[in-house]
């Protein structure tokens, strides 16, 4: 039972909960319509919860030297998507039921499907090119477009920490201080743009590194 065997289980899992989703949403979508966006966290939510739960053994794998993706650049992914699932989506009720969540949901599973898929093969040493190309390039317009819905979901959400106090503390002696917990989602929406930059720069070098001619005869032969 090499790594390499558990990597592709671990991936195998994660393109099937993805695919999942993907295809639970676009079916009903087309058959429910519109009325289906509403209903979208409550129908699917549970498993788009486990799945990124266990995208954080990700961080695992490239801390112990199994997978060869940079760190840094797949941590600040992967905490962008906890944050506003687990702490901005699943903590309001009232946002659940936004349009912005399916538009969300639909990106992410649309790029994790490709991924996921590519990744399996990769494993076993099959490169299509199509899928290879889909792969480095379909996350490059894709993922700012991401950081966009996860943007306006934050923002859609405020009124609501506001309202509610959700996460807002006052501190006890001898700090003496209260935490306004919008204020440090405003805050975390400058972080979202800033880590925006970084990750495209990176995804641009990879598509590069993967796509570039001697690689694709590379992987050809």
């Amino acid at each position: 039972f090499t790594m390499n065997t558990y990597l592709f289980v671990y991936d195998l899992i994660q393109f099937c909960g993805h695919s999942w989703i993907f295809t639970n949403m676009i079916i009903r979508f087309m058959s429910f319509g519109k009325d289906s966006l509403a209903d979208t966290f409550y129908s699917i939510g549970l498993v788009m919860r486990l799945c990124q739960l266990l995208s954080v053994l990700e961080i695992l794998h490239i801390l112990i030297g199994i997978d060869k993706s940079c760190l840094f650049p797949r941590f600040l992914q992967i905490t962008e998507r906890i944050i506003v699932l687990f702490i901005v989506i699943n903590s309001q009720e009232e946002v659940q039921g936004k349009y912005i969540v399916f538009v969300l949901f639909f990106l992410w599973n649309l790029l994790d499907v490709v991924r996921y898929t590519y990744n399996m093969l990769a494993r076993t040493g099959i490169y299509y090119l199509p899928l290879t190309w889909l792969n480095f390039s379909l996350c490059i317009p894709l993922y700012p477009l991401s950081v966009l819905a996860k943007a306006f979901a934050i923002c859609v959400s405020l009124p609501y920490f506001e309202s509610f106090g959700t996460y807002s503390m006052k501190l006890p002696f001898p700090f003496a201080f209260s935490i306004y917990f919008p204020y440090v989602l405003k805050m975390y929406l400058l972080v979202l743009f800033i880590g925006m930059c970084f990750i495209i720069q990176n995804l641009l070098s990879e598509r590069k590194a993967n796509l570039g001619t001697g690689n694709i005869k590379k992987k050809r032969s």
